[in-house]
């Protein structure tokens, strides 16, 4: 088999076309977590912590003063910007618990449902003829 048609089975495979559908999701779906951490959430932190903006909370590395926003304390040397991994941090607990409540409601459907009742078995007719040859003997 050449590449291309192992390639095009592959491809064609429900898996990839759903694992591609859920990273395509997840990209929207984190764009949105961002915009509501970074314009909901953190203000709302930072109002309550004395107005502050935790994206510009950085330590000097070369000397250089705090009164700079971020990026101007960026361009003049290291920074370390934990305010930014602060923000970061918040972004990545909202999404894991949207995402752990997500799975723990599909968990709960996939108990809901009700597994089907088996088949009930059906006894082949030479093992019934064998039957009721032993017990005809028996008699």
């Amino acid at each position: 088999m050449s590449m291309m048609q192992e390639f095009k089975a592959f491809a064609s495979k429900g898996n990839v076309v759903d694992l591609a559908v859920g990273v395509i999701i997840g990209g929207a779906f984190g764009k949105i977590v961002d915009s509501l951490v970074g314009d909901v959430v953190m203000p709302i932190i930072g109002r309550i912590f004395g107005g502050l903006d935790f994206s510009n909370y950085y330590l000097p590395l070369n000397g250089q003063g705090t009164a700079m926003t971020l990026i101007e304390a960026k361009k003049a040397g290291g920074v370390l910007a934990y305010g930014s991994f602060i923000t970061v941090a918040v972004n990545f607990l909202i999404l894991a618990f949207i995402i752990f409540q997500m799975v723990r409601l599909f968990n709960k459907m996939k108990k809901a449902e009700p597994a089907p009742a088996p088949a009930p078995v059906v006894t082949p007719e030479d093992v019934l003829l064998l039957r009721e040859i032993r017990d005809s003997l028996k008699k």
